[in-house]
């Protein structure tokens, strides 16, 4: 079944080793300077009537030395159509004066005119040069980030915990096939990955090998189940996270490599279960689960001063102790005492300062 597997993840073009210009499409970085491409054409168009007003104020002021004009109107006809390079000929520098002027101000200004003119072009070029480059130093400098496969309703939700926790935008990668989930992910400064994550090449390109963490939050069992094995083989020392619809599958995750499994409609049903007999501890579970108001579950290494007492006495709530990976709960007798580098499980309030989790 494994060998099975690997062979659906296997991948005739292989997208990590494409060079990044090919890439625009496919990473998408956050950019937090975007401006209204209609605004850009607008001011363009501004700044090269200024230019044009310009030059036939010039032509104007010294029309003595051209030829057959006498009106404003004359002037700016000539700035119009000089600066353009039409050139119709009818009317032209005559004296000497007025030559130099035209080779010292008038061709600069046409060389800019025509700049602006192009703008747009040059614009476009500038922009991909611009994401090429920002793509080739993401895929050089990334590393310990986090990725979250499946931009779906879980996905958002431990993306929106992450973020609260303190993890940088720039520092969660986003893989899903749906381009509009996938904007809305950039919008929020997400890097983004366009692709189905049992594609090994993609894992890959989103620096799977790389990354600290690996979200698993697909809509379909046998697709986390995939996914989480193709992740655990090409990053064995990843921490893999992943959901799943049914209890019966979670073993299958757990198999493929799964440090953690969530099973997502079980845990719904015990909070509806729940709200039916005691509301208010489901009130209660769900305060602890939102992470931006009330309190949350959170995680902290142990105190200095801390080594050698009781958890149940710290000033903090304290619900478990983690220690070389393993978590005692509270009421065990491995956490009776803490010892160096344990680190506890808490309740945090989320209306007073926000502790710095290591």
């Amino acid at each position: 079944m494994r060998d099975r597997m690997r062979d659906r993840v296997r991948a005739d073009d292989e997208v990590d080793e494409l060079p990044p210009h090919a890439l625009l499409n496919v990473v998408q970085i956050p950019n937090t300077q975007v401006q209204s491409p209609w605004w850009l054409i607008i001011r363009r168009m501004f700044y090269s009537f200024i230019l044009v007003f310009i030059v036939a104020i010039l032509a104007y002021v010294d029309r003595d030395g051209y030829s057959n004009m006498d009106t404003l109107l004359d002037s700016i006809y000539y700035a119009a159509v000089s600066l353009s390079t039409t050139g119709y000929g009818d009317i032209a520098p005559i004296t000497q004066h007025t030559r130099l002027i035209n080779t010292v101000v008038v061709t600069p200004a046409r060389i800019l005119f025509l700049i602006l003119l192009v703008g747009t072009t040059l614009s476009v070029l500038t922009e991909e040069s611009r994401k090429t480059l920002m793509i080739r130093r993401w895929r050089k400098n990334m590393r310990n980030h986090t990725i979250v496969i499946g931009y779906g309703t879980k996905g958002r939700s431990a993306i929106t915990a992450l973020l609260a926790d303190g993890v940088s935008p720039s520092q969660i990668v986003v893989i899903d096939t749906d381009r509009e989930v996938l904007d809305q992910a950039s919008a929020k400064g997400l890097v983004t990955v366009h692709g189905t994550a049992t594609r090994s090449d993609v894992l890959k390109l989103a620096g799977v090998n790389r990354a600290r963490a690996v979200v698993v939050a697909p809509n379909q069992d046998d697709t986390a189940v995939l996914v989480t094995l193709s992740v655990r083989e090409i990053a064995p020392s990843a921490t893999i996270v992943a959901s799943v619809r049914e209890s019966d599958n979670s073993h299958l995750l757990r198999q493929s490599g799964a440090d953690s499994v969530v099973v997502s409609s079980e845990t719904a049903g015990r909070l509806m279960g729940l709200a039916t007999v005691t509301p208010s501890v489901t009130e209660m579970m769900e305060d602890l689960l939102s992470p931006d108001e009330g309190f949350s579950i959170a995680e902290r290494i142990v105190l200095e001063e801390e080594v050698g007492g009781n958890p149940r006495v710290l000033e903090d709530v304290v619900l478990g102790v983690v220690r070389s990976g393993e978590l005692y709960r509270i009421d065990s007798s491995e956490a009776e005492t803490v010892e160096p580098g344990d680190r506890i499980l808490y309740v945090r309030s989320n209306t007073g300062p926000q502790e710095q989790i290591s």
